[in-house]
């Protein structure tokens, strides 16, 4: 067996361990996109949860497809199905066939791990903002036509009029670059600050809703680096907080069987803060998860090479 990674010793994991979490790993992703998949084969949208697999284009398939992560080892038949993905490379352990993620694959990958290293650990040494009220999404449909409206096929519940009122009420304070660049010309100038994407290692911050979300990003990103549990941890929590996101939008979801968060109320903005920030201690933790998994990679390669954009 080849000597381990610098800094690192290899987790090996029998076969019996590691296929019995594949399998459990497996349940869990068939049943989170059970019904994802059976509109899809029906051909039918959905406006609030296909965002996790367009705007995240990470298909079901490589969320189901379980990785162990960086530096451990699999041993057993059952490696099969590894031996020929691109990311892992074979071996042998006392003449038992074994893969792990390949040191290519890290080298491939380090100017990614110093960029979401580098975002995550600046986004968690900021307080978390939580006077946005989710207002992002009104943004995007303010002073804009009926044909314009992001989600064409469900209505404002206030109408374009009412819509454009609650956004000429409050002050927008987006901090996410990715949702910003969505704004409308007349809504981006609003905000309080002027959004771009090579300022969003200075502002993105921990109460936001989307940074929250982007964890998933960032981990997929890394995959197959990062282990496929907490990729989808951080899944369930872009779940979660993309209903929240939608709840909390001018568009009127009933039919989909979800309540407004009537964030044009005062009612409404407390129950909004409330919910943002029980997502914002999940995603704390979760940050705190891939941001030592991003550590150890580090710690894992022999040189470190200058941060790139992600």
């Amino acid at each position: 067996m080849p000597d381990p990674p610098p800094g690192a010793a290899p987790t090996v994991l029998a076969e019996a361990d590691w296929t019995g979490r594949r399998d459990r790993h497996h349940a869990a992703v068939d049943a989170l996109l059970a019904d994802h998949l059976r509109r899809r084969a029906a051909d039918e949208t959905h406006p609030v949860h296909d965002f996790l697999f367009t705007y995240y284009n990470y298909r079901p398939g490589k969320l189901r497809f379980w990785h162990p992560g960086y530096g451990t080892i699999l041993l057993g038949a059952a490696t099969r199905d590894y031996r020929d993905h691109p990311g892992y490379e074979r071996l042998e352990v006392d003449g038992v066939p074994a893969v792990r993620v390949s040191e290519a694959v890290l080298a491939h990958r380090s100017g990614t791990v110093d960029f979401v290293a580098g975002l995550l650990a600046a986004t968690a040494s900021r307080p978390a903002q939580l006077g946005c009220f989710g207002l992002h999404e009104w943004a995007m449909v303010y002073r804009t036509g009926t044909e314009d409206v992001r989600h064409s096929s469900v209505p404002l519940r206030l109408g374009h009029q009412g819509t454009d009122d609650v956004v000429k009420s409050m002050q927008l304070r987006c901090t996410h670059y990715d949702a910003f660049r969505f704004f409308t010309p007349e809504a981006a100038s609003r905000n309080a600050s002027a959004l771009t994407q090579d300022s969003r290692t200075d502002r993105e911050q921990p109460g936001c809703l989307h940074a929250g979300m982007d964890l998933y990003k960032w981990c997929f990103k890394l995959s197959p680096l990062v282990d496929s549990d907490l990729v989808l941890d951080c899944f369930r929590l872009a779940s979660a907080a993309r209903e929240l996101d939608m709840r909390a939008s001018p568009y009127d979801l009933s039919g989909y069987g979800y309540s407004p968060v009537a964030i044009e109320t005062a009612a409404g903005r407390a129950q909004y803060v409330r919910e943002q920030s029980a997502l914002t201690t999940r995603a704390a933790a979760l940050r705190e998860e891939l941001l030592n998994r991003c550590s150890a990679l580090r710690a894992c390669r022999p040189d470190t090479p200058t941060a790139t954009g992600g």
